[in-house]
């Protein structure tokens, strides 16, 4: 046993959800720092049906699989309907998400105090990287599509597969 463990204690887990299309530098910060703090880290990755991504859901949950494969604790899987579900089937306590601005937190208070309502799970707010606070998929999409360079705002496995697919659209 390690100084951490002792007789019946029990895996600590929490989960990184979003759409991760593209996942980004900044995701991956979030997530790398998750690792170190928890024993399982799940990135659930949203399944929306309404919403038309640039990369289908089995793509995503490879790329993220592939980037953060280094860490050894961290789980890829897809969801849909209610996180807290989520949380609930795989007994995870915590949610991780990473906060860029104020403006986030509006938002992202009112979901965590409605998940904790629901099921008691607990949202854990991470302050991204200043490095990233102005990283989103959706502008990482844009710029890309635009031709602008992005290749340091993604792994080079995601920008890779990011080229390749606008090169096919």
């Amino acid at each position: 046993m390690t100084g951490l463990e002792s007789e019946g204690s029990q895996v600590r887990r929490a989960v990184c959800p979003g759409s991760f299309d593209p996942i980004t530098n900044g995701h991956l910060d979030i997530i790398a720092r998750a690792s170190r703090l928890y024993d399982e880290v799940y990135v659930a990755v949203m399944i929306n049906q309404s919403k038309k991504g640039l990369f289908a859901i089995e793509e995503r949950i490879d790329l993220i699989g592939r980037v953060t494969a280094e860490y050894g604790n961290v789980r890829v899987e897809s969801f849909h309907g209610l996180l807290v579900d989520f949380c609930k089937e795989r007994e995870i306590p915590a949610i991780v998400k990473g906060l860029r601005a104020v403006s986030d937190f509006d938002y992202e208070l009112q979901m965590a105090q409605m998940n904790n309502g629901l099921s008691g799970v607990e949202t854990l707010f991470m302050p991204t990287n200043p490095t990233y606070s102005f990283l989103s998929s959706s502008l990482v999409k844009e710029v890309a599509t635009w031709g602008g360079d992005v290749s340091h705002l993604v792994p080079p496995l995601v920008h890779d597969a990011l080229a390749d697919r606008l090169r096919r659209n």
